[in-house]
């Protein structure tokens, strides 16, 4: 069964009901109550221009442990080295835009449409979204990832990659510099499938979001000393 969404921001349907391709409701509006508790319950918008917004809520989720990130012999040389540096936080904006434009293998067109840019970057401007920006040594932009942080469970919405190993360079600066519990990488991929990522069942983490609060400018409490 698919859900119509109502007029209430706060009501959102059992993510447990979602059809075998996680696609749980129709309808609804991107603001920010009705994203967070979306998120909160597992819930996140994918859909087109062609479309109506559409909410997923897959029965198995694509994660990564940040502390069981693993790292080839070839990326720790690119970390030790000077070609990239990250900042986060500071390029929101031209993060996700970079993330529309990208080219993918197998897709036509982005799901980061112009309602769900807007969405996101209020986010941010709340202090619930983030991103983490790679430059290279002439300071521009080559790489990067941004999500939704809800406690220490960090959903990534997408990444892109300018500069090979750019994109890899983002998220094991993050699972170092930050601490997480999870990355939620929602669906299956190869590329993060070689840092560790693995499938966990729907259930388990809902669980993980029921111990979870949302935390203003939660990236500034999470990082870590050891920098």
């Amino acid at each position: 069964m698919i859900f119509q969404l109502n007029a209430d921001p706060t009501q959102m349907p059992d993510p447990a009901l979602a059809d075998e391709d996680g696609l749980l409701a129709v309808g609804g509006d991107l603001s920010p109550t009705r994203l967070l508790h979306a998120y909160q319950n597992g819930i996140f918008p994918w859909y087109s221009e062609e479309t109506p917004i559409l909410w997923y809520a897959p029965h198995e989720r694509f994660v990564l442990d940040p502390k069981n990130i693993c790292i080839s012999k070839s990326m720790r040389q690119v970390l030790r080295s000077d070609r990239f540096h990250w900042t986060y936080n500071q390029a929101f904006a031209d993060v996700i835009d970079a993330c529309a434009s990208a080219s993918r293998k197998d897709q036509d067109g982005t799901w980061i449409v112009a309602d769900m840019r807007a969405a996101y970057i209020q986010l941010h401007e709340l202090g619930f979204a983030h991103s983490i920006e790679v430059w290279n040594t002439d300071n521009e932009l080559i790489g990067g990832l941004y999500g939704v942080l809800f406690g220490k469970v960090f959903s990534g919405e997408s990444m892109f990659s300018h500069v090979s190993n750019s994109s890899k360079y983002a998220l094991i600066q993050f699972a170092k510099h930050f601490d997480l519990q999870l990355i939620d990488c929602q669906i299956h991929s190869a590329h993060l499938e070689s840092l560790g990522a693995s499938m966990i069942s729907q259930e388990t983490y809902l669980r993980l979001l029921d111990q979870q609060e949302y935390t203003k400018n939660g990236l500034d409490i999470l990082i870590q000393s050891n920098t």
